[in-house]
């Protein structure tokens, strides 16, 4: 077969970048270097420094060439990352038709956050508010499932120049996560780097529009990928969410902290106590506390901040999360009503931090 520099293009077209969606030669990754010596091809890709999906892509190019060409080709080790540097209109600030940013935030996983933060996210929708939904839970994003898109895929949009990722839509809620481009069944292995710029991808490389607020659902704990965030943001505040059991307050004391300290300095909206009680559907009326009583509660009294809601443990709101429609669509449930308050609470500190 006689190897030509447009077979090679042609033959690339079908790569897509995992950020945008769009082939490496439309959105201009592939570079106009290539170089074709006997059986041996060359040629570079253009890339901003440290970008998390390089080596995937570099491997995506080398199985495309050797499947839709020639299995013969000498190719693996000579496709070469060239870096580039982000265009002014790139540095500027992020989500900028953005109204609030909150960080829903627990000190530790299991606690209920990605439950919180798609319930909130839903129950501000639900008041008529424009709202956007970050799942920046790198290693376990749990968005995708909760909202039933997990095979959802992010189209690339052009607006004013530059090729943007199209959040994915559900329940009136402008969406992106990690979960989108990533084998649910795998393990993502990524250093604190990595993960840090993937997320930075998700917010500046994406058409949110206008948004009255911007939801983060948050890593568990206190890492790098929290301070990227807040140096990346001007956050309006954070939510912290928590369950009763001592376990469990001792993490959240470090996450109100972590916000609190000068490197970071994001105010705390309130605390969230979630599975603060169970309550069988048979006997609403019932309130059986099995981590504890108003660990949460007490908490925010002791760190003179709002608890912004108790959220009960109904059978039903594990099940419309694993459902994909999570509880508070059902706004006159117990879930539902719980977290309207919720949502009215946020709303009204944010007011309170405007009036200061």
């Amino acid at each position: 077969m006689t190897l030509y520099p447009q077979l090679i293009i042609d033959t690339l077209k079908n790569v897509r970048y995992p950020g945008s969606g769009q082939d490496i030669v439309s959105a201009g990754i592939l570079e106009d270097d290539i170089r074709i010596a006997g059986n041996k091809v060359s040629f570079s890709l253009l890339l901003k420094p440290n970008d998390p999906f390089a080596k995937s892509l570099v491997k995506a190019c080398e199985q495309t060439i050797l499947t839709f060409i020639d299995k013969e080709i000498d190719i693996k080790g000579n496709i070469s990352i060239k870096t580039i540097t982000p265009t002014v209109t790139e540095k500027e600030k992020p989500l900028k038709n953005v109204k609030n940013i909150i960080a829903v935030a627990s000190g530790k996983g299991g606690v209920g956050k990605s439950t919180v933060s798609a319930n909130l996210a839903i129950a501000l929708a639900q008041k008529g508010y424009k709202v956007g939904l970050l799942d920046a839970d790198i290693f376990g994003p749990s968005i995708p499932k909760m909202f039933a898109i997990e095979d959802a895929r992010p189209t690339a949009i052009e607006i004013d120049g530059r090729q943007l990722m199209k959040p994915i839509e559900q329940y009136g809620i402008k969406i992106l996560s990690i979960g989108f481009f990533v084998d649910p069944d795998n393990a993502i292995i990524w250093r604190g780097g990595m993960a840090s710029n993937a997320l930075k991808q998700l917010i500046t490389e994406a058409d949110w529009g206008e948004l009255d607020y911007f939801i983060i659902d948050m890593p568990p704990g206190t890492s790098d990928i929290h301070l990227t965030l807040v140096q990346l943001l001007q956050i309006t505040g954070s939510v912290v969410v928590s369950t009763p059991q001592e376990v469990a307050l001792a993490d959240a004391r470090k996450g109100i902290q972590m916000f609190t300290t000068d490197k970071i300095n994001v105010p705390i909206l309130g605390l969230v106590e979630n599975m603060a009680w169970f309550t069988p559907a048979e006997l609403p009326e019932n309130k059986y506390f099995i981590f504890g009583k108003d660990g949460v509660k007490n908490l925010a009294a002791k760190m003179n901040t709002t608890l912004l809601a108790q959220i009960p443990i109904v059978q039903s709101i594990c099940e419309s999360g694993d459902y994909g429609a999570p509880a508070a669509l059902n706004e006159i449930s117990l879930t539902g009503l719980a977290f309207k308050a919720l949502a009215e609470n946020v709303i009204s500190e944010i007011e309170k931090l405007k009036n200061k």
